[in-house]
Parts: C-alpha cells; sequence; structure tokens
C-alpha cells in the first residue's frame, strides 16, 4: 500500500519540477528577447544549463512569433483545435516521453505545457 503512494509522490514531485524548469527557461527567454529584440531560434541560443526535464528528455520549444514555422501543425493546440500560444510554445513531453500538438490527444495528456503566453504552466489533462 505504501509502494502505489510513494510512487504517485514521486511523480508528482517531478510535475512540479518541470513546471518550475519551464517557468526558469521561460524567464531566460524573456531575457534574451529583451538583450536581442527577439525570441531565440532555439533553447541552444540561451545561456541555461538544464534543458533535460525530470524524465531525462528534452523540453520541447518552438518559436512562433517572428519564427519559421510552417503551417500550423508543429504549434500546440487546445481542445478545440486553437494554438495555445502566439508568442512560442515550451513543454515537456512528461513521463511517457511521447507528444502530439492537439492536447486532445492520448499522449499528450501528461504533458506538462507552457499555455495562454505563459498564464498557464501545468499538465494537460489540467487545462
Amino acid at each position: 500500500m505504501a509502494v502505489p503512494n510513494y510512487l504517485k509522490y514521486k511523480e508528482k514531485g517531478k510535475i512540479a519540477v518541470a513546471q518550475t524548469d519551464i517557468r526558469i527557461i521561460e524567464k531566460q527567454i524573456n531575457i534574451y528577447a529583451i538583450d536581442t529584440g527577439e525570441l531565440p531560434d532555439s533553447l541552444n541560443d540561451l545561456s541555461i544549463i538544464n534543458t533535460i526535464d525530470p524524465w531525462n528528455n528534452p523540453y520541447q520549444y518552438l518559436r512562433i512569433d517572428g519564427g519559421d514555422v510552417k503551417g500550423k501543425g508543429e504549434m500546440r493546440k487546445d481542445h478545440f483545435l486553437v494554438p495555445v500560444n502566439t508568442d512560442y510554445d515550451l513543454y515537456s513531453m512528461g513521463k511517457d516521453g511521447k507528444s502530439q500538438a492537439p492536447f486532445t490527444a492520448k499522449v499528450s495528456q501528461d504533458d506538462i505545457v507552457r499555455a495562454n503566453n505563459g498564464g498557464f504552466v501545468g499538465l494537460v489533462s489540467d487545462y
């Protein structure tokens, strides 16, 4: 009985770490944008050390505003298939390490995302 509770607690901790990491990366992106006048093309443009999520997968970033987004296929989309950000997408693919653009996809439910241009950071399933 204690093991399942411990595993749930551990997973909640990883989610909290991912949310914090996303907020830290978001701040670094904002600093970069202030310094250069534009958003970075990739996370490699930032001077941050950790771009790996708690499940050992790289955080995902897509520049939307002023970027070279070909179509809307890669942009994260809500349950109505409307893009959730107008500036950039930043997210962890979560525990399963898999993701698809629409939040309605089953593999996206455990993703930790930045949405509403930073107004929301959390699990897709909570959005």
